[in-house]
C-alpha cells in the first residue's frame, strides 16, 4: 500500500466541491488516513514549493495558496500515487483530459482543485510536511 498527499486548493474550497472530489477518491478504492483543514503560510508554502519559489509567477501562487485554508488529505490503496494523479489531469486544467477531476471542476494551471504529491519519494516527504504521525490513521 502506498500514501498520497493532496492538498484541495482555495477554488475547491470556495466551490464547495471538497467532499465531490473526496468521493471520487474514495470511490476508486483509495482510503482516507488524514484529514485536516489548514491555513498555509508564507513559510510552510515556500518549504512546499521550494522547487517553484525563484519563479516570477510564485507570488502569485503564494497569493493564492494563502487566500483561504485549504484540506490537507492523505490517502492510501495500491499505487496511490499514480492512481490520484491520473484521476485528477492534467496540472493545467484546459488539457485535463476529459472525465478527470481537473477538467470538470478545474479552470486554469492554478486554479486546478488540488495538489498531490508527483512521486512517492515526494509523496513522503510532503506526507510527514503536513502531518505529525499520530495525525494519521490505520483502521
Amino acid at each position: 500500500m502506498q500514501r498520497t498527499l493532496i492538498l484541495l486548493k482555495p477554488d475547491a474550497v470556495d466551490k464547495r466541491i471538497c467532499g465531490k472530489v473526496i468521493d471520487r477518491f474514495e470511490r476508486a478504492g483509495l482510503d482516507i488516513r488524514g484529514f485536516k483543514m489548514i491555513r498555509l503560510t508564507p513559510a510552510v508554502l515556500k518549504d512546499h514549493y521550494a522547487h517553484i519559489v525563484a519563479k516570477p509567477f510564485y507570488p502569485e501562487v503564494e497569493k493564492f495558496m494563502g487566500s483561504l485554508p485549504v484540506i490537507a488529505l492523505v490517502l492510501e490503496g495500491d499505487d496511490a500515487v499514480a492512481k490520484v494523479r491520473d484521476m485528477l489531469g492534467a496540472t493545467d486544467s484546459r488539457k485535463a483530459a476529459p472525465g478527470t477531476i481537473r477538467s470538470e471542476l478545474g479552470v486554469d494551471q492554478m486554479v486546478n482543485v488540488a495538489h498531490a504529491s508527483d512521486s512517492p519519494e515526494a509523496a513522503e516527504a510532503e506526507v510527514k510536511r503536513f502531518f505529525k504521525p499520530e495525525e494519521l490513521f490505520s483502521y
